[in-house]
């Protein structure tokens, strides 16, 4: 009997042994960029996610999962963190920060881009390690709290760690967050929830000022109201933004509008390794204009088809 378990021990964690090396050495499927990979064929694949951290400008550090961006903006007096992904990703991103050379219990800001649960999942858990402040436009703290209350309502209440951050700091049109020599301007850009948050900042490559912006809702959400009120957003970048150098992304790679030239953020983290002294490639206006028209076509689309589903569904 006793050499029966141990034989079953032992063909368990070889088992295991073998589905950790299988994860680990996944790749993208064929037909899919490396970025995409993380959203797509191993969206699932918890060690496949589990990427190093990696500098892109002097003073901003991604430090996220595969799938999901968290950016760190370290400055004279404190840490500021935009995004948190979800479990079982948070002990990654803490661990991340520290390996690109910084304290986690430093963080002084965790600024929300929009309340899903993706972006906001690890909030809580960050805060109550650093005592950062949490911040996030109105309309997304009550849009949360709405989408929390009709899941518990369902009986899906959410997973262990995955408790959105109690409301906090409340972001408006026109602020300005500021943490020793970096200040980043606040914009409500509405569609894929009803109050993503835009963040401007200046990010800086070899000393060098260039012009960053966080767009924290890529894509339409919500039917008719979400596509309308997303172009909207599109609209004012493309009257207001296009001068924009980097495009600090808030996902690897955008589902909805795809970054143009297969220019997703590991794609370009690559380039950067290939050539370490040549210019830095996430300082890119040419592209940043290419997505601009490219998602104002979408939401174009979007909202007939919209349109075109809300017709259909009357007349059935």
């Amino acid at each position: 009997m006793k050499s029966t378990r141990v034989t079953t021990f032992a063909l368990i964690c070889l088992a295991a042994g073998a589905l950790l090396s299988a994860q680990q050495k996944a790749g993208p499927a064929p037909g899919e960029t490396l970025s995409e990979s993380y959203r797509g064929s191993q969206s699932r694949n918890v060690e496949y996610q589990k990427i190093a951290p990696f500098k892109v400008m002097d003073n901003l550090y991604y430090v996220g999962p595969g799938s999901v961006s968290v950016w760190l903006i370290p400055t004279t007096q404190g840490l500021i963190l935009i995004d948190t992904a979800q479990e079982p990703y948070v002990d990654t991103v803490i661990d991340n920060i520290k390996k690109v050379g910084f304290d986690p219990k430093n963080i002084k800001y965790i600024l929300l881009s929009h309340g899903h649960l993706d972006h906001f999942g690890g909030a809580a858990k960050i805060q109550a390690l650093s005592g950062a402040r949490v911040a996030l436009s109105a309309a997304d703290w009550d849009f949360m709290a709405t989408q929390g209350a009709a899941q518990a309502a369902a009986g899906r209440g959410p997973k262990e760690g995955d408790a959105p951050p109690k409301r906090d700091m409340v972001l408006k049109e026109g602020d300005t967050v500021k943490l020793g020599d970096t200040q980043l301007k606040v914009y409500i850009m509405p569609g894929h929830t009803p109050g993503s948050v835009t963040y401007e900042f200046t990010a800086y490559d070899n000393k060098k000022p260039y012009k960053a912006l966080v767009f924290g809702g890529p894509g339409p959400r919500n039917g008719v109201q979400g596509g309308t009120e997303f172009l909207a957003s599109v609209q004012r970048l493309e009257k207001d933004f296009t001068d924009v150098q980097v495009a600090v992304n808030v996902h690897s790679y955008l589902n909805s509008y795809p970054y143009p030239n297969d220019s997703g953020i590991l794609e370009r983290r690559d380039m950067k390794a290939k050539s370490p002294n040549g210019p830095n490639p996430f300082i890119d206006n040419a592209t940043w204009r290419l997505w601009l028209k490219q998602a104002h076509e979408g939401a174009v689309k979007y909202i007939a088809d919209e349109k075109a589903k809300a017709e259909k569904a009357k007349t059935n």
